[in-house]
Order: C-alpha cells, then sequence, then structure tokens
C-alpha cells in the first residue's frame, strides 16, 4: 500500500470514529433531553398532585356544611324567573296583566259579584310601563295586603279541591318581584272592603332573601270606590300586537267569561292617543258557585296516603277513610279494609308503610263512585255560543259540553265551541283558542294536549282540508276550555295542558261532537251552491227556450212573455220547496 493510500485510509477511518462519536453524543443528549423531561412532567404531576390534596384537605366536611344554607322561593324565581313567564319582555308584560285580571276575577265571583274590570297600559319610555288593573271585588283586609302582594307560595287557593283561576300563590306576587328587579320601583295596591270601611293605599317590596315583604308605605286614602282592588306595576316591558299580544288576551279572556265587563286602555303612541276599548257582559247571571271536595281515593299516591294517616284526626282507619276522602261510605271502607286484610279499628298514625302499601292497593281493588262534579264551573253550550256570536262573525255556530269525567280522582269537564264560514279566512290553518279554568293559553300551544287532539282528529272526514299531523286548514274558529279542580300544566307559567289520555279522549269526543256538526253544515252549503249553480243555467236559457216555443209553435209576443213568466215561476216555487 503507497503512503498515499494508507493516509487516505487513516482519514477515512478518523472520519467514521468522529461521526460515530457525534451520534453516540447526540442520542446521549436527547436521551438526556427525554430523561430531564420526564424528570420534570414527574416534578409538575406531583407539583399538581400536592395542589390537589391541599384543595381537599382545604375543603373538608366541616367547610361544605358552613357553605350549604336555605335557598329562599322567592331568590330562586328571581334568578329562574322564565318559569313564571317572565323570560322576555313582551311575555313579561303580557304575564303581569294575566295575572292581575284573573285576580280580580276570581275575587269577584267568590264574592257573588258581577265583574267591572278596568286594564290601563302607560308607556313611561321606550321599555318601561306602568300596568293599573283595577276591579269592583270584595277588597282584601290590610293585614292580608302584604301577605297577598308580598310573599311568593301564598294562597288559599293550593290546598282546596275546587275549580280557581289561580292554584299556586306565585302569579301577582311574581310580577310585583319583576317590577321590583327591573324598575326598582315597589308594587302600589289600593283597597276598600266597604262604603264603611277606609281605603288604604300599600307600597311595598319583596325581600327575596327571606320571601317576607317590606312594606315602604301605608296609609288611609279617599277613594272614589265603594268596594274593590287596584294594582300598579311598574316594569320593563314590550307592547307587541299579534297572536300572543295583550289585546288577544283582552279579547280572548272575554269570551271564556261572558259574565264580565271589562275596559281596556292601551298605550299611546306618539302619533295618536288611544281610545278605551270596551268589552261589555254577555251575560248577568255569575258561574255556578263551586264547592269544595275532599281528595278521591283513586287519585291519591301511597307516599300521600301514607301523610294523611299521620294527619288525620280520626280515630280508627275505618273513620280515617270515611272522613277524610270523598265517596267512600261506611260500607267502601270496610271493603277496603277487608281487602287490607286491615282491622277496621287499626289506629291510622300507627300504621307501618307495608300495612300503608296494602290499604293503597286494595283501593285500586274496590269499585268506587266518581267524585262529584259539583266543585267545576264549566262555562256551559249557551253561553259559549253566545260569546263566539258576540267577538266573532261567521256563517255557523256549534258547542258542546261534555259530561264531567276524572283523571287521577280529579273531576274535569271538557268544552268546544266553533264557529265556521263567514268574515273568516279559509286559506290558513284554523284559530285555535286554549282556555283553562276561563283562562287563555296563549304559548307553547304545540305542546299542549289540546292542539294535540285537534291535530290529531281526523278533520277530512268532517269535509275540512287538513295535512297530515297538523291542524285543519279552513274558515273556522275553535275554543277550547278544560275545567278542573286541579289542571295539570307543563310549567309554572301555565301555558300548556300535560298529556293526560284520559284529558285528548274527552277532547276529541268533544271536538268530533263539533265536527260531525260542522260537516252537515258544510254538505248543505255546498247543495246549496250546486243548486244555485244549476237554477242559474236554467234562469239563462229560459228566454231561449220561450223562443224556440214561439217559433215552433208560432206564438205571439204575449204568449211567449206568459210562457217565461210561468217557467220562472215553476223555477222559484222548485226552490222554496
Amino acid at each position: 500500500m503507497s503512503k498515499q493510500d494508507s493516509f487516505s485510509f487513516e482519514s477515512k477511518t478518523k472520519q467514521r470514529k468522529k461521526a460515530t462519536r457525534r451520534r453516540s453524543s447526540s442520542s446521549n443528549d436527547a436521551i438526556n433531553a427525554d430523561e430531564r423531561e420526564n424528570r420534570k412532567g414527574k416534578s409538575h404531576s406531583k407539583g399538581r398532585s400536592e395542589q390537589s390534596k391541599a384543595r381537599r384537605i382545604r375543603s373538608n366536611a366541616s367547610d361544605l356544611a358552613k357553605a350549604q344554607r336555605d335557598i329562599s322561593v322567592s331568590e330562586f324565581f328571581a334568578k329562574n324567573r322564565h318559569l313564571l313567564g317572565f323570560d322576555n319582555p313582551a311575555k313579561a308584560l303580557l304575564t303581569t296583566v294575566k295575572e292581575g285580571v284573573d285576580n280580580s276575577l276570581d275575587a269577584c265571583e267568590e264574592a257573588g259579584i258581577s265583574p267591572e274590570i278596568e286594564v290601563q297600559i302607560q308607556q313611561k319610555s321606550e321599555s318601561r310601563f306602568l300596568v293599573t288593573i283595577c276591579d269592583n271585588g270584595p277588597g282584601i283586609l290590610r293585614a292580608q295586603v302584604p301577605k297577598i302582594f308580598g310573599r311568593l307560595l301564598y294562597g288559599s287557593k293550593f290546598h282546596r279541591l275546587r275549580q280557581s283561576r289561580g292554584q299556586q300563590g306565585i302569579g301577582i306576587s311574581a310580577a310585583g318581584m319583576y317590577g321590583l328587579l327591573t324598575t326598582g320601583k315597589p308594587i302600589s295596591i289600593v283597597t276598600r272592603t266597604g262604603k264603611s270601611k277606609s281605603a288604604h293605599y300599600f307600597e311595598l317590596v319583596i325581600d327575596t332573601k327571606t320571601n317576607q315583604p317590606r312594606v315602604k308605605k301605608d296609609e288611609e286614602v279617599d277613594w272614589d270606590r265603594d268596594h274593590g282592588t287596584q294594582v300598579q306595576i311598574e316594569l320593563e316591558g314590550g307592547y307587541r300586537g299579534g297572536q300572543h299580544s295583550i289585546d288577544a288576551y283582552i279579547h280572548q279572556i272575554s269570551l271564556a267569561n261572558p259574565h264580565a265587563s271589562i275596559d281596556f286602555l292601551p298605550p299611546s303612541t306618539e302619533s295618536k292617543s288611544q281610545e278605551t276599548v270596551r268589552f261589555p257582559r254577555v251575560t248577568k247571571e255569575l258561574p255556578p258557585e263551586t264547592e269544595e271536595i275532599k281528595p278521591h281515593p283513586y287519585g291519591v299516591e301511597l307516599g300521600v296516603l301514607m301523610q294523611m294517616f299521620r294527619d288525620t284526626t280520626a280515630r280508627n282507619l275505618k273513620g280515617c277513610l270515611v272522613k277524610d276522602f270523598s265517596r267512600v261510605s261506611a260500607r267502601i271502607a270496610e271493603e277496603i279494609c277487608s281487602k287490607a286484610k286491615m282491622q277496621p279499628s287499626r289506629r291510622p298514625k300507627d300504621m307501618s308503610r307495608e300495612e300503608a302499601e296494602r290499604v293503597h292497593q286494595s283501593i285500586s281493588d274496590v269499585k268506587i263512585m266518581a267524585p262529584p262534579t259539583d266543585c267545576i264551573a264549566p262555562i256551559g253550550e249557551e253561553l259559549i255560543g253566545r260569546a263566539l256570536r258576540a267577538e266573532v262573525k261567521a256563517d255557523f255556530y256549534a258547542s258542546i259540553t261534555r259530561r264531567p269525567t276524572v283523571y287521577r280522582g280529579n273531576p274535569f269537564a271538557v268544552e268546544v265551541g266553533l264557529a265556521y264560514g263567514g268574515e273568516l279566512s279559509g286559506e290558513d290553518s284554523v284559530t285555535v283558542y286554549r282556555f283553562a279554568n276561563r283562562v287563555p293559553l296563549q304559548y307553547q300551544q304545540g305542546a299542549c294536549a289540546m292542539t294535540k287532539a285537534v291535530s290529531g282528529t281526523d278533520w277530512k272526514s268532517y269535509q275540512m282540508q287538513q295535512p297530515r299531523g297538523a291542524l285543519p286548514v279552513g274558515p273556522m274558529v275553535l275554543m277550547i276550555h278544560i275545567a278542573s279542580v286541579w289542571v295539570p300544566f307543563t310549567s309554572e307559567s301555565k301555558e300548556a295542558i300535560a298529556h293526560y289520555p284520559e284529558i285528548i279522549k274527552e277532547l276529541k269526543l268533544a271536538l268530533q261532537e263539533c265536527g260531525r256538526q260542522v260537516a252537515t253544515h258544510i254538505r248543505k252549503k255546498k247543495r246549496a251552491e250546486d243548486e244555485n249553480k244549476k237554477r242559474a243555467y236554467i234562469e239563462k236559457y229560459i228566454p231561449q227556450v220561450a223562443i224556440g216555443l214561439q217559433q215552433i209553435l208560432g206564438l205571439s209576443e204575449k204568449q211567449t212573455g206568459e210562457v217565461v213568466s210561468d217557467l220562472t215561476h215553476v223555477l222559484e216555487h222548485s226552490r222554496k220547496h
């Protein structure tokens, strides 16, 4: 090997060794970097673990216990006001008017007074309104005013089983709370219980943390009414037209309450001042007075039954069943005890859960008469028809009131009114007015059992068009009403009826009965139109027939005129018969 070759070989060997050392160094560097990263990750993980451990130590059971506190119902609904119907400005204004009018109607009816209600809305600014509702009711005792208007879940209707508009004791006090939250202004009340009594003026707010009223002002004032109540609430709202408007609500409330006189003054605009819209009463006769009933055994759940056993004043099981329940006679009570294998003399307060469950099961095995129905007061077929004729211009009217029936032990009755033709538009879906205990339901139509019953009825068999699974199309207004001791609303805002099979069944039967009547009317109308069309053809060709006879028989002009007269007379005579 030459020197030059030897030098070249050594040089290449050195280069290979250097390259190997560089790769080894790089590999070691990468390994060291990974190790450093792993150590760093372990350090961070250990830090996080220690921090988490520290947090767990800080949030021990004692600390958690200290953070627990009661939640006031007012505080809850102040944060969740959408549950009560105050989820947007337009709906909030409508809900406020609705709650005030409902209270006025209930108070007047319970006192046997024909309601005279005034509703006024003043626009203070672009989004602020002052709502004033005044009635001629019996008034409110001075001591009760702060509790009625300044506390949520306070009222006289929740624990009794009889038909009424309000149920929960939330409505008007929630409206006052909403006004306070949005404007900071208190609710104002003027009330008077009689001509010889002084009128009292209140300003009060709700303390949402305690659900207690705070009275800002309480004084005697002069008032021109002998008795009644006036409520004023200033709030953030929106005044809108259309299906969900206050105007539509007032129109519908007058339909369901034909015994009430309502004056409505909408807010004035920059272009014009509004005039009072009057809805006069259709009848002076008040709805029948309803009676409070006891719970029916079929509608009582096990837990409720156990509570009733603990709270009863009866000394024995038989006496408790007879005294605390509706439609339970001494014979029925003994039969229930026998099937439950319980002694009628057993003390209810001492009964175990297993014993109560046996009694609950035996109740369903015993045939018990349906609860009495004098606890509800339907509008009635005649008044529904009169109310529709007063408010809707149509060619045909029908109304049906079904016999009362029961769901979960609660009596209820379904009514349907129908107006067809006339000035009603036939291009869109029919208009459906929904009512519960004479109160209009204007929101959540698609979620309501009433809408489901209407769309689930086969209107094609009643001579009307209907897209599949939708409301029928035609010039028709449907007024649907359910009267019950306890209306199963889907939410606290009382906007839709729950889908109980018993209720939907009754709704469909009433709708089908009205459908048969309107189908008969439509068929008669179609036959009349066909006959008129044929008569028009005959009338058109009578002169031509007379001319033909004149030419064939050589009749004179006078004879031809007599022929025309005779044929016309025969046509008119057939029309009358």
